[in-house]
């Protein structure tokens, strides 16, 4: 059997949505029938409490889970790889020596960025260390702000990285906080079409670029 793939979210500032993404990214594609594993490295746990709160709310949570030290990375992905299609590595908000195992594990490194130039400036960190790694990064607009200035200037901004710009963007909606506390994610609390259409957009381009 193929061994899964890693996709490592990262990025150095906090508040940058890095769990959301990862919640919304995994449960989206063991949706699509993948077997999705999701490894928590970050000390703060937000994405554990997820999962707990989530496997009180269903029978089922419908995804593997695990957590990890940053000296631990490396075992527990071999370990989650073995067992899932794809692993979903959220990382703490630094770009450090504890940041650089989850990198080394990864097929895809995924840096979402908020609607800010301080997320933006904090990115350069993160994306240099994916490239001593020799690993693909690939910038994603988290909470973007649609038709605002600042949502273009960033956009704009972006661009402009030595690093490649997803196309698809997730907007910054009421629904992915509100799904996350009750630990699901946004399609499992009635999120619109937009949502929806978003949300496939991200799974189809992560599908294609770590072949899964």
């Amino acid at each position: 059997m193929a061994k899964g793939k890693i996709i490592t979210i990262a990025q150095q500032k906090g508040g940058a949505g890095k769990t959301t993404l990862a919640v919304t990214l995994g449960v989206a594609l063991a949706r699509d029938g993948l077997r999705v594993a999701l490894l928590d490295t970050d000390p703060q746990g937000s994405l554990g409490r997820w999962f707990m709160t989530r496997r009180e709310a269903l029978s089922d949570p419908g995804l593997a889970f695990g957590t990890a030290s940053a000296w631990g990375v490396g075992y527990e992905c071999e370990k989650l790889r073995g067992e899932a299609d794809v692993v979903i590595v959220d990382t703490p908000p630094k770009a450090d020596s504890d940041l650089r195992p989850a990198l080394r594990e990864a097929d895809l490194v995924l840096v979402p960025v908020a609607s800010s130039h301080v997320d933006l400036w904090a990115t350069e960190g993160v994306l240099d260390l994916a490239r001593r790694a020799g690993k693909p990064a690939l910038i994603v607009l988290n909470r973007a702000r649609a038709r605002t200035r600042l949502g273009a200037e960033v956009a704009e901004a972006a661009q402009a990285l030595d690093a490649e710009l997803a196309e698809v963007q997730i907007a910054n909606r009421v629904v992915h906080a509100q799904s996350l506390g009750a630990g699901l994610m946004a399609l499992e609390a009635g999120g619109t079409a937009p949502v929806r259409a978003e949300i496939a957009a991200l799974c189809d381009l992560v599908r294609a670029r770590v072949g899964v």
